[in-house]
């Protein structure tokens, strides 16, 4: 009888430990010194691992901030958590509840994020990333609009509300009101989700 294996073999899980570990050396050295400035050898360096093994695994410094970006979006759920954004018959605790799952987003990937918007003016890997994650959540954002178009502000379409959704939750808005003016991620996320409301809602 052949006994079939389970699970990941001893190979591939050092294979994805020894990508978490280029993956952590390298976002806190882009965060630290930006993404061009972050060279394949500063993170071999830093992650103790020789500079062939990072190009075995990742390929290129785009990859490994694809990786990244990965590591620290799933354990967001965002997709899912938006499913029930969508569903929340009350257009305000909808709302609400989008204000909290951005704030989360923020707070657990701002600095992913402000490497992001320096590596897309260099790395056209980048730029082809970032459009499809803008072009997901705009999605997600007319998905959601959609569901409430009955209750938006007076003359407001769903193609203006997607409009006034993108512009709020820039993430320029939350540099300025949490990073530079002190502001705590809690005020944020009541400030975002009073905005929402009352420019899509035209309620308070």
């Amino acid at each position: 009888m052949v006994v079939k294996r389970e699970g990941p073999t001893h190979r591939q899980r050092q294979a994805l430990a020894t990508k978490e570990q280029i993956a952590a050396a390298g976002r806190k050295l882009f965060a630290e010194r930006g993404y061009v400035a972050t060279t394949i050898t500063a993170i071999s360096e830093a992650a103790d691992i020789p500079v062939p093994t990072i190009y075995s695994a990742f390929g290129n410094k785009a990859a490994i901030l694809k990786d990244i970006t990965q590591r620290a979006v799933a354990p967001l759920d965002v997709k899912g958590r938006y499913e029930q954004v969508v569903a929340d018959p009350d257009p305000v605790s909808g709302l609400r509840r989008a204000a909290q799952m951005q704030r989360e987003q923020f707070e657990t990937m701002y600095d992913v994020m402000t490497v992001t918007m320096e590596a897309v003016r260099t790395d056209p890997e980048i730029a082809e990333m970032l459009r499809g994650i803008m072009a997901s959540r705009e999605r997600a954002y007319r998905a959601h609009l959609e569901t409430v178009a009955a209750h938006l502000a007076p003359a407001m379409t769903v193609d203006e509300g997607v409009d006034v959704y993108v512009t709020l939750v820039l993430p320029e808005i939350y540099h300025s009101l949490v990073v530079e003016r002190g502001w705590s991620p809690d005020r944020y996320e009541t400030w975002l989700g009073d905005n929402l409301i009352r420019q899509l809602l035209g309620t308070r």
